[in-house]
């Protein structure tokens, strides 16, 4: 966090060369990290990535489109696939200062299929999903779901339907945000694998939707 700090008040290519060592000695520790929640995770789920390392984003920040033409991001952070076709839904870590940091984890950006498929899915048995985010274990650590929703109603719904509250998601999101103090405590690796863990449930109610026709018929080809 110490170096994040000072990277966000010398955003520059020239400070960011001076302490490059800084740099590669910060990030080895991340991966070092990555490495161990991989692993951790690995024993419940299956993941994508082999190593940590394979985990992590790049710290350039893409500024051909943005206003914000500062070259690295202040903050770390990556993602752990699923993997193979039956298995949908990610993981994703972001380390940063100033109460920034967050676990998370779901479906980012659904293409328009996938989200037709869920939604048609929630649209007759919203209480699969009740069930599952109602959980003590999902609300002690998520809250709730988060995620981009429409205003109103999506395209071939009503603003009455009995389950218009989860159909309205573009997006379906799990969060958890940490203090400084949290992300810096002994134990942050346990509590960043209770969340990925905590997850669980809702991925694989996710899965099987995505992999199954609107009949619950497995899809053939994946």
């Amino acid at each position: 966090f110490d170096f994040l700090k000072d990277l966000a008040k010398n955003n520059n290519r020239e400070w960011f060369n001076e302490h490059k060592d800084r740099y590669l000695a910060e990030q080895a520790k991340v991966i070092g990290l990555a490495d161990q929640i991989l692993t951790e995770v690995s024993k419940v789920d299956v993941l994508e990535p082999s190593t940590g390392k394979k985990s992590l984003f790049r710290i350039y920040r893409d500024v051909r489109f943005s206003k914000n033409k500062a070259p690295y991001k202040v903050h770390f952070s990556g993602q752990m696939k699923r993997a193979t076709a039956y298995r949908r839904g990610g993981y994703y870590f972001h380390f940063e200062p100033g109460g920034k940091t967050m676990i998370a984890g779901g479906f980012w950006a659904p293409n328009s299929a996938d989200l037709k498929r869920m939604r048609t899915e929630v649209a007759v048995d919203p209480e699969s999903v009740r069930k599952i985010i109602s959980a003590p274990a999902f609300v002690k650590t998520f809250g709730g779901l988060k995620g981009d929703q429409v205003k109103t109603a999506p395209r071939g719904y009503t603003v009455d339907h009995p389950a218009i509250d989860l159909l309205r998601y573009k997006q379906y999101l799990l969060m958890r945000e940490f203090t400084d103090k949290e992300a810096m405590a002994p134990d942050f690796l346990e509590h960043i694998v209770e969340t990925f863990k905590n997850m669980l449930p809702f991925f694989n109610h996710m899965s099987m939707v995505l992999t199954t026709d609107a009949n619950g018929v497995p899809i053939e080809g994946l």
